[in-house]
């Protein structure tokens, strides 16, 4: 089972580039990151993402054109799960994932059209900072760049 926190979920501009996402709040992450912004997410906690959830959700939300995942949760079967109904129910949006490991398996490569990887190091800086070490990669391409302003 996958769990995220309703009140948590949002839609956001400047996570995913050129996209109008919906953002969930994954819990029961499984992440050490030190510095974590939102440890509360390691809990056990909030509502089963069930695929009425999901299709609530996105109907609820017009004009969102990604489904972002803010974690992967403890049940890698159940993340499939949800990201397939969301591929195959609503073909027009994009998935994506943020994922604090270092490498993600290939099922979720070829699944997800977004994925984000690295555990946040506050010595390296966030995405929008050249000496991040998390990447962000669509099909595999790292488009990390694309969070870095012109002029740094």
């Amino acid at each position: 089972m996958i769990k995220y926190i309703p009140e948590l979920t949002d839609i956001v501009l400047e996570e995913i580039p050129d996209r109008v996402s919906l953002a969930v709040e994954i819990t029961n992450c499984q992440g050490n990151c030190p510095g974590c912004h939102s440890p509360f997410l390691k809990r056990d906690m909030g509502e089963e993402l069930t695929p009425e959830a999901i299709d609530e959700m996105i109907s609820s939300n017009f004009g969102v054109d990604c489904f972002l995942f803010l974690g992967e949760g403890a049940d890698p079967d159940a993340l499939r799960e949800a990201a397939l109904h969301v591929k195959t129910s609503h073909p027009g949006i994009e998935l994506a994932l943020y994922s604090g490991r270092e490498n993600v398996e290939d099922w979720i490569s070829g699944l997800f059209d977004y994925v984000k990887v690295g555990p946040y190091r506050a010595e390296c800086g966030p995405l929008n900072e050249r000496s991040t070490n998390q990447r962000l990669y669509h099909h595999g391409e790292d488009i990390t760049s694309r969070f870095w302003r012109k002029n740094r």
